[in-house]
């Protein structure tokens, strides 16, 4: 066994004491405590380690444009509106800065894997698509980007739009995505969406049923689709709010329906807290669905990022561990198996939805490794707990050390240094 790297004094989930994560070849090799070698290493220091965060649903193409944009209702409709307007100027080389300083932030909290959203139309055309494809190539080593190509628009409404969608699964999309609540003809939208999909052999996302009338869901289209074309497991769809204003007795067996069709779903907090709501005058709902008691139903389920800085969530700093921070807070959760669950769905979670099969610290996984500032998974979600190391693969992606707090001057006029948390 040769090997290359070695984490020391790292705690997994599973394990009650710190142990060391050694590397071989890009892969994990052995884990094992006081694990005997004298390969370079990286102490832990009692921080909790995972295989890095997933975010499932994230849009880097429209990021980072709300000073292009006017934000006056607040309102689902105005965002799209406005988002379209602008979009018709965005140029590949300014779709791609404002990706990247995204993606670098995205490293930086934790994040290793991300689905992101990409909008095709004739106002966007393939300037979007082709700046996240560069994007994807130049950030490899760092993060792993999945590209839906995506109709935000519409599709029976918006003529050019569907052959463009073919066009770019042509050119390398990973996967095709719909939003049938912004088509007149949403069955039909969902319909085509699927044709895309099994044309070319791959996964579908929707953005679905984004509002809190109970009425008019689309989500039983979807659910009837997949079955009937055998796509368990291959579909995923975000937002869902209308599940939010369902009493238990009624959100119940849509779950059902929902884990016996393989459908994974994803929440927006951020999102769909800004967004929900907005003809109430007080006592606001949330407008958050409640993911963990369609988890306890068998559903996979997700948390993610959705927007940055525009006019769909004016606000983030694309930190998954404070996304599910927000989540439990809205869902009201604080037990640590709570929280543990929470943390699933910016993980192994969101792997199952992604379909990566070896995800984790385990023998013969990627060496995928990020070091979180926490003793477990229930108090980095509780804590906001910081990302201050990561390994892509076997290689280091990025280190951010502990700050540190000049408390008061020594006797010698010197600062007394403190590290600004205690090592656990």
């Amino acid at each position: 066994m040769a090997i290359d790297f070695v984490i020391r004094n790292a705690r997994i989930a599973g394990l009650t004491e710190p142990t060391d994560i050694a590397f071989e070849a890009g892969r994990i090799a052995a884990i094992a405590p006081r694990f005997v070698c004298d390969a370079p290493h990286h102490d832990a220091g009692g921080k909790f380690a995972c295989a890095g965060l997933i975010e499932t649903h994230i849009h880097l193409d429209k990021a980072g444009i709300i000073s292009r944009c006017n934000l006056c209702t607040g309102t689902l409709a105005e965002a799209v509106s406005e988002t379209s307007r602008a979009k018709a100027a965005f140029t590949e080389e300014d779709v791609y800065a404002r990706a990247a300083a995204v993606v670098e932030k995205a490293i930086l909290n934790g994040t290793t894997h991300l689905r992101t959203f990409v909008e095709i139309d004739p106002r966007a055309g393939f300037r979007s698509f082709e700046a996240i494809r560069k994007l994807k190539a130049d950030y490899t080593s760092l993060i792993d980007i999945e590209i839906c190509a995506f109709a935000q628009e519409g599709l029976t409404n918006d003529p050019g739009t569907e052959e463009m969608l073919e066009q770019a699964m042509k050119m390398g999309a990973d996967l095709v995505g719909g939003c049938p609540y912004t088509d007149p003809k949403p069955v039909e939208h969902i319909r085509r969406i699927f044709d895309l999909a099994m044309r070319h052999d791959v996964a579908v996302d929707f953005h679905l049923d984004f509002d809190l009338d109970p009425a008019g869901s689309n989500l039983p289209v979807v659910i009837a689709e997949t079955v009937a074309r055998r796509y368990q497991g291959r579909v995923s769809v975000g937002h869902v709010t209308k599940l939010s204003a369902l009493p238990p007795e009624e959100l119940e067996p849509i779950g059902r329906r929902l884990a016996e069709a393989g459908i994974a779903l994803t929440v927006l907090p951020a999102t769909d807290l800004f967004l929900s709501g907005r003809d109430s005058t007080h006592l606001v709902p949330r407008g958050v669905t409640p993911a963990h008691r369609l988890a306890a139903l068998g559903v996979v389920t997700t948390i993610s990022t959705n927007n940055v800085l525009n006019p769909f969530t004016p606000f983030g700093d694309v930190n998954l561990m404070r996304m599910a921070n927000l989540y439990a807070n809205v869902a009201q959760i604080g037990t640590p198996d709570g929280l543990d669950g929470v943390f699933a769905m910016i993980t192994t979670q969101a792997a199952t939805l992604l379909g990566r099969k070896a995800y984790g610290i385990e023998i013969g996984s990627a060496a995928d490794i990020v070091l979180f500032d926490a003793p477990s998974a229930a108090d980095a979600v509780a804590t906001i707990a910081p990302a201050s190391a990561g390994w892509k693969n076997g290689h280091r992606s990025f280190l951010r050390p502990r700050p540190k707090l000049f408390l008061d001057q020594g006797r010698d006029g010197h600062p007394a240094v403190r590290s600004h948390l205690p090592k656990h």
